[in-house]
């Protein structure tokens, strides 16, 4: 899997989701070294009717009180989690991209019908 940095992964998700693979920064808390995720920072897709009533996306409502980038931390929203969440750039993978224009397609296929269950052995907890 290809290592992605902080500034590349943001620009890709502006307009596009991404799965991705990361390394913890604590884990310790599950016992689990890695959490995949799939999330987005795409503004059309996530403001959209279904972003905000199927993905429950609430926009940012201020800054976190330090820079998350001098910690070498990425603050997106996640699909799965619905909320938004910092991805440790350290050691991160991306693993797939999906256009946000094919997301709805991509989510009625393969998410959409995916129990709890599935979602917490994707994410690795």
């Amino acid at each position: 899997m290809p290592q992605i940095g902080l500034q590349s992964l943001k620009q890709i998700l502006q307009s596009n989701v991404c799965e991705i693979r990361f390394t913890k920064r604590r884990p310790e808390l599950t016992g689990q070294l890695y959490r995949t995720m799939l999330c987005s920072l795409d503004n059309s897709l996530l403001n959209s009717v279904n972003g905000r009533t199927t993905l429950n996306f609430k926009p940012p409502t201020g800054a976190p009180k330090y820079n998350p980038e001098s910690k070498n931390l990425l603050l997106v929203w996640d699909i799965f989690m619905q909320d938004w969440r910092m991805v440790s750039m350290d050691s991160c993978d991306l693993i797939k991209t999906i256009p946000g224009d094919e997301f709805w397609e991509y989510f009625n296929k393969h998410i959409y019908n995916m129990t709890i269950q599935e979602k917490n052995q994707f994410m690795g907890r």
